[in-house]
C-alpha cells in the first residue's frame, strides 16, 4: 500500500519522470502496466475508497504527451488508445457485475476503512440526477467513475444500455485526453511545464466533485440554520 501511495504522489509531482523510468526499466511492459492501472481505477470499487484521487486523467494525458516525444519508439499512440479503452470498458464490466451480484451485501455492511457509504450515496445522487448520461460524464470525474458502474449493477440497469454508454464514455475519455496530450506534447511550453499542466488537469477533473461537495455542505448549513 505504501508503495502505491508513493507512486501516486511521485506521479502527481513529476508524471513524465515516473513514466519514463517505467519505460526505461521495463520497456514494452509499459503497455501492461498502463492497462492494469486504468483497469484497476475503473474496475475495482475499493480503489475509490482507498485512493479517492487516482491519476487516471493525468496518466492518460501524460502518456499521450510522452508518446509524441518518445525517441526510443516504445510508445505508439495508435496502440495506447484502443488498449486503454479496452481496459476502461473491462473495468466497468467488472464493477457492474460486482454491483449486480454483491451490491446488496456490500451496501449492508457498516462503514469501514475500505468502504465509505457517503461516496456511494453521492454517486447515487449523481446518477439519479443525470440518468444514463452519468455513465459518460462520470468518466471524467475521479471517484465517481469508479462507483457509477457499481451503482448501475446494483440498480439492475439494462446491460445493453450500460455497455453502450460505457463504450461511448471510454472512447471520449481515453481518446480525447490522450490525443490532447499527444498534440500539446509537441509544444515546448508544455514539455517544459508538464507538472503545471498535470496539476491543472487534476484540478479540472476534480472540480465538478469539489463544487458538488461544497454545494452540499452549504445546503446542509442552511438547513441547520
Amino acid at each position: 500500500m505504501q508503495s502505491i501511495i508513493e507512486f501516486i504522489t511521485n506521479f502527481v509531482q513529476r508524471p513524465d519522470r515516473v513514466l519514463m523510468d517505467i519505460i526505461n526499466n521495463y520497456g514494452y511492459w509499459i503497455y501492461v502496466i498502463l492497462f492494469v492501472i486504468i483497469f484497476a481505477e475503473t474496475g475495482l470499487i475499493i480503489m475509490s475508497f482507498l485512493m479517492p484521487f487516482l491519476p487516471g486523467d493525468a496518466l492518460i494525458f501524460s502518456i499521450g504527451m510522452i508518446a509524441a516525444n518518445d525517441q526510443q519508439n516504445h510508445l505508439h499512440i495508435e496502440y495506447i488508445i484502443p488498449l486503454l479503452m479496452v481496459a476502461a470498458i473491462l473495468g466497468d464490466n467488472v464493477n457492474y457485475y460486482v454491483g449486480k451480484r454483491f451490491g446488496g451485501w456490500i451496501l449492508n455492511r457498516p462503514d469501514s476503512f475500505f468502504l465509505k457509504k457517503k461516496h456511494i450515496e453521492k454517486a447515487s445522487e449523481f446518477f439519479e440526477e443525470h440518468g444514463k448520461k452519468a455513465i459518460i460524464i462520470a468518466r471524467f470525474m475521479p471517484v465517481v467513475r469508479t462507483i457509477i458502474p457499481f451503482i448501475c449493477g446494483v440498480t439492475n440497469l439494462n446491460y445493453k444500455t450500460f455497455i453502450t454508454y460505457s463504450f461511448i464514455g471510454a472512447v471520449l475519455w481515453v481518446g480525447a485526453i490522450s490525443l490532447l496530450g499527444h498534440t500539446l506534447g509537441q509544444f515546448d511550453i508544455v514539455k517544459n511545464n508538464l507538472e503545471k499542466f498535470i496539476f491543472g488537469i487534476i484540478i479540472l477533473a476534480n472540480m465538478p466533485l469539489i463544487i458538488r461537495l461544497i454545494s452540499s455542505k452549504l445546503s446542509k448549513n442552511k438547513t441547520e440554520k
